[in-house]
């Protein structure tokens, strides 16, 4: 129900209201099951090796970068870092609500609650992080853009294996949130229905 159904009913079109209220509904629960079942108390991990973290988020970047300008140059230059230049205000509180209200949610679900279910119910780990990307894009579907289907996809992966390295969900937020906050900041907002 979590995973597959009530994300692509999204995809549906029925009253926003509805929608809501369901979105609502489904994190709550999420919520519960983390605290009441689960047992998490949401605290930072120990240890958690920061540098070594950040290199690689550097690295990813650096080439998401790079293919993200590249695609824009050629298919909206015009678009190309538009918000930054003309609407900084409206990125800053894109990048915040973006990261508060999307991002860390995202990853309770998709990353803590999913891991700690399902993870044990598979043998190869290949297959369960491949079928962890695939449910993370099918929450986007409701944007019916198949290039947000692709990009969700690429990042499931790589951020299902930030998780199974680091079983931080802080430090897969945060890589989450700056990969997404770079997408908006090029000009590729406009397709995971922010303004651009």
């Amino acid at each position: 129900m979590i995973f597959i159904a009530l994300p692509v009913s999204f995809a549906i079109d029925y009253p926003f209201i509805i929608k809501a209220f369901l979105a609502v509904s489904g994190f709550i629960y999420v919520i519960y099951v983390l605290l009441k079942i689960e047992g998490n108390k949401f605290k930072m991990a120990p240890n958690l090796q920061w540098r070594s973290f950040f290199k690689h988020v550097g690295i990813k970047l650096s080439i998401i970068a790079f293919l993200t300008i590249v695609y824009m140059w050629f298919t909206a230059k015009s678009d190309l870092f538009h918000i930054l230049y003309q609407k900084p205000r409206l990125w800053v509180v894109i990048l915040f609500l973006y990261a508060t209200c999307s991002v860390y949610p995202q990853e309770l679900i998709y990353r803590t609650l999913y891991f700690q279910r399902y993870e044990s119910l598979f043998n190869s780990k290949s297959l369960f992080i491949f079928l962890n990307a695939s449910v993370f894009s099918l929450a986007h579907t409701f944007y019916k853009n198949p290039l947000v289907t692709i990009i969700t996809f690429l990042g499931g992966i790589l951020f299902a294996l930030t998780y199974d390295k680091t079983k931080s969900t802080l430090m897969v937020s945060i890589e989450h949130t700056i990969y997404g906050c770079w997408l908006f900041t090029v000009g590729m907002g406009g397709m995971l229905g922010f303004p651009s």
